[in-house]
């Protein structure tokens, strides 16, 4: 074989290889995109990425400035729950309408007050005034909650649900379980420390409790502890005395006859936990 044979069959192979090197870079560009990019366009993309993110920060403030507001929003929010004792689990909101005059999204929240759990679904319409204000209306109020151990709560509910004032309902919610979770509270102190005396028939949850001497049998002392919610929101305690006292000990125990009036004028001077805590010595210390 001459020189010039071998020369041409390296031409060949050297076109062969230029070709083929030239397909295996389409191919990969295909994968990755239908756009290569040289170093030098993607350096230029680079710098101006950084130069973006740059003046973003500038605008925003530092990473570490964010962090800082971040963990006080944190704070904030934390305190604001242990402060209410209300904690949203749930959030969601689609909207139902949008125009130039007015939005309106459809909201659902749940989570729980202390330790009752509550659900809301409910629409908000805002509406944009000539002047720009917004002024916003909540209309198909929803409010889901266990009335079993809240009874007191169920016709102010209804009549939230009526006028959709949710700040009164989680204003009225908030005082009504502080005012559940200190009832319950008490009734638990007074039947761990006279467990012979007390009797909690429904529980610490319940709203009543039972005052007993062994040694008269039949004589009972009821204490009932509502909480009511009027039609402004207003949440107010009520405690009263009844009592339950057998012919055979009516003339003998002339305690148990004037404890109602008693305990009445005692919630007045020194307050309910220290007029049971009266009540129930003076119970125990009859003769």
């Amino acid at each position: 074989m001459s020189n010039n044979d071998l020369q041409v069959y390296e031409n060949e192979i050297q076109s062969l290889e230029e070709e083929i090197k030239k397909l295996t870079e389409e191919y990969e560009c295909s994968q990755h995109g239908s756009m290569a990019y040289s170093d030098g366009e993607i350096m230029k993309t680079m710098k101006s990425f950084k130069r973006k993110s740059q003046e973003e920060s500038n605008q925003y403030g530092s990473f570490p400035d964010l962090k800082t507001q971040l963990d006080l929003l944190e704070s904030d929010l934390f305190f604001i729950m242990k402060f209410t004792g209300i904690c949203f689990t749930h959030y969601s909101r689609k909207p139902v309408e949008r125009s130039g005059a007015r939005t309106i999204h459809k909201y659902r929240l749940s989570g729980n007050c202390q330790s009752m759990p509550f659900q809301l679904e409910f629409q908000l319409m805002e509406e944009n005034q000539i002047n720009k204000n917004v002024s916003a209306l909540v209309t198909d109020l929803s409010i889901i909650i266990e009335f079993e151990e809240y009874s007191d709560l169920s016709k102010f509910v209804s009549r939230v649900e009526e006028s959709g004032n949710l700040l009164l309902f989680f204003k009225s919610l908030s005082c009504f379980t502080e005012w559940c979770k200190h009832r319950k509270h008490t009734l638990t102190h007074f039947k761990n420390k006279y467990p012979d005396v007390v009797v909690l028939p429904e529980g610490p949850s319940g709203d009543y409790m039972i005052l007993r001497r062994p040694e008269l049998a039949g004589l009972e002392l009821m204490i009932v502890w509502k909480i009511y919610v009027d039609e402004e929101g207003k949440v107010t305690p009520v405690l009263d005395l009844l009592n339950k006292i057998p012919m055979s000990v009516v003339e003998a125990n002339k305690f148990a006859s004037d404890a109602p009036y008693c305990f009445r004028s005692l919630l007045h001077v020194l307050g309910i936990q220290a007029s049971i805590e009266t009540l129930i010595k003076s119970l125990c210390n009859d003769k």
